[in-house]
């Protein structure tokens, strides 16, 4: 068996396809997952709550499409601490168990006060005019919902920048969608609170796990799904710098938890120890049958 078909298999295994039919079984999967995306991404290997429900298929445009649940289990489970929804990684809709969120809370840019950090991030450009708006909102008076949240942030007539600074916050894990609101012209509605209160463990639980231990935590769960990665892919699905994306690799590779080159270009190969011994004691095998 070659290894792309032993992988092939794995990733089968992982993603789940199908498999999942009620709620309770949906928060298992991200909680042995680690984080999923909620809608599979295109050029984006990771499993997401889409696939593991309707098949590995494109998302439905019929709403009445039974793999639609997963609208209503999300929607019902904002607020509700059983895991962690906001748009984070590519800034697209992303599940994270709560275990491992701190990790990522961690290598985010809340580093000490959350409400005092964002000023920093703001004069050095890391945080656009209008994410510093809208934060400065929901930290003074918060929650809102988008509607009331938009006309409170002075963003009313500014559709597209009001969008791109929400998705902004919720990346950096400064916001998150706590409840679903009859609001607006469709009676439907995300009602937002900054993160340090929602979650104010994360504070305390992110100040103990350094930035590397934290990316190497995460790469490890990340490869526990997919088996194995490019480092172009990592870095494209994460968007961490090169050097901080390798020393988290190589701290993996060092543990024996991953196999890969010494120095690495974007379309090296990192795979799973375990997996590559499987897979090879697998093809020596097949290799012994052949008559």
């Amino acid at each position: 068996m070659s290894e792309l078909r032993f992988l092939e298999q794995y990733r089968n295994h992982t993603f789940q396809p199908g498999e999942i039919e009620t709620l309770e079984e949906a928060r298992g999967f991200v909680k042995e997952r680690g984080f999923i995306f909620f809608w599979p991404i295109q050029n984006i290997a990771l499993p997401s709550l889409w696939v593991a429900v309707a098949g590995d298929r494109p998302v439905a445009s019929n709403q009445r499409d039974p793999g639609h649940i997963t609208w209503s289990w999300k929607d019902r489970m904002l607020g509700k601490k059983k895991w962690y929804y906001a748009k984070i990684l590519r800034r697209k809709g992303t599940l994270i168990s709560l275990e491992l969120a701190p990790y990522f809370y961690a290598i985010s840019e809340n580093y000490g006060d959350p409400e005092e950090d964002y000023l920093t991030q703001y004069h050095e450009g890391k945080l656009s005019s209008e994410a510093k708006q809208i934060y400065q909102v929901l930290l003074a008076e918060g929650p809102f919902h988008t509607q009331l949240l938009r006309k409170k942030a002075g963003l009313k007539g500014e559709l597209y920048k009001f969008g791109k600074a929400l998705e902004e916050l919720q990346a950096d894990f400064k916001i998150l969608p706590t409840k679903v609101v009859k609001a607006g012209r469709w009676k439907y509605a995300f009602e937002y609170e900054c993160v340090h209160r929602h979650y104010p463990e994360f504070l305390q639980q992110a100040r103990t796990i350094e930035g590397v231990a934290a990316r190497a935590r995460i790469l490890e769960t990340y490869f526990r799904s997919l088996g194995a990665a490019l480092l172009g892919d990592i870095r494209k699905l994460f968007g961490w710098d090169l050097d901080d994306t390798l020393e988290a690799l190589q701290t993996l590779v060092q543990k024996g938890v991953l196999m890969g080159r010494e120095n690495p270009d974007s379309n090296s190969v990192f795979m799973l120890a375990d997996l590559y011994l499987a897979s090879e004691q697998k093809g020596r095998s097949a290799t012994k049958s052949v008559p």
